[in-house]
């Protein structure tokens, strides 16, 4: 009879449920807390003034000229986000096959870091050295028939990573995932008088079909010929993707990147747990459009899925979230519902 089931016999009187009964018992308990402290927002740039431009693919986000995104980069400090990340839409007119623009010290990059330093030099600025937004092909190194040399690209992204930092940059992060670009930059930024300038490695980051409207909001969707697969990680490889990101501790990072985030947090969790490093995950684009689609259609509730995602990045050991979601997440934590 189930009248006889004695529940205290099966669980020894150990009851988890005591611990949940109330709002205030679950707040005490509580293991794993987002704040925005954790939050990096990362902005696309336009050249021209007075220009806020929304992506089509990414709902709630725009391109914005450096004035407009002063006022915005102004507003995240005010929320408290502690850094941003700056990505440039490059006039087609500047992009040739090895990305030389990125060498340019007025580039819009170095522009806006300038113009932020200025306008709130509280915040952080993270800056990325990958020539991508600057190429013809769309790629993120030199294009040299038909193969992307990685030596000369290596060099190129050095210099780069100087002007940046003699531009203001606090951190560089170079996405381009080429065989020794950590210890290359370390040491042209050390060589330039830059020791204080750290680098975020993206130590993994894969060959994945989430960076859709990234793409179109850089503009580089319908200019890349091939794919990315000979310099990125095969999501598949796990071991392979340990390897790299010790490579990357080995020659100087200061801080471990994972991207995209989502489905990857194995690698977040066993990066922090091998390395020990400060270590990030960038939720990209189309893990936003996702969300923001389902929602849009009232299939999930958008604020409280986009705060779980993020949450799910803290527990998996992350140290922060470079994430589109930042100004929302940070207005929402303000108003205590994070």
């Amino acid at each position: 009879m189930t009248s006889d089931i004695d529940v205290d016999a099966i669980t020894g009187h150990r009851r988890m449920r005591r611990n949940r009964k109330a709002d205030w018992t679950r707040r005490l308990v509580r293991e794993t807390r987002l704040t925005v402290d954790d939050l990096i927002w990362p902005i696309f740039l336009v050249h021209g003034s007075g220009i806020t431009e929304p992506i089509e693919a990414m709902p709630g986000v725009n391109r914005m000229s450096v004035d407009r995104a002063v006022e915005g980069v102004r507003h995240a400090a005010d929320l408290g986000i502690p850094a941003i990340a700056t990505f440039p839409n490059v006039d087609m007119s500047l992009r040739d096959e090895t990305g030389s623009h990125s060498l340019a010290a007025d580039n819009l990059i170095n522009e806006a870091t300038r113009a932020f330093k200025r306008a709130v030099p509280e915040i952080g600025i993270i800056t990325d050295v990958a020539l991508d937004p600057f190429t013809s092909h769309g790629h993120d190194g030199i294009l040299r028939d038909g193969e992307i040399v990685n030596d000369e690209t290596v060099r190129q992204i050095a210099r780069a990573a100087v002007i940046q930092a003699d531009a203001g940059a606090d951190i560089i992060a170079p996405s381009d995932m080429m065989d020794g670009r950590i210890g290359a930059i370390r040491q042209a930024l050390d060589a330039s008088g830059h020791q204080h300038v750290g680098i975020m490695a993206y130590a993994t980051k894969f060959a994945s079909s989430f960076y859709g409207p990234y793409r179109e909001a850089i503009g580089t969707s319908g200019l890349l010929k091939g794919d990315k697969r000979t310099y990125y990680i095969d999501p598949s490889n796990a071991t392979e993707a340990l390897r790299d990101a010790g490579l990357d501790v080995e020659e100087g990072a200061d801080m471990l990147m994972v991207k995209p985030g989502l489905p990857y947090l194995d690698i977040c969790r066993a990066l922090k747990d091998t390395y020990g490093l400060p270590t990030f995950a960038y939720q990209v684009s189309g893990e936003y459009s996702m969300i923001k689609a389902a929602a849009a259609n009232g299939w999930i509730d958008g604020e409280k899925v986009m705060l779980e995602t993020l949450l799910a990045f803290k527990r998996a050991g992350c140290d922060g979230i470079l994430s589109y979601f930042a100004i929302e997440a940070a207005e929402l934590i303000a108003r205590g519902r994070g």
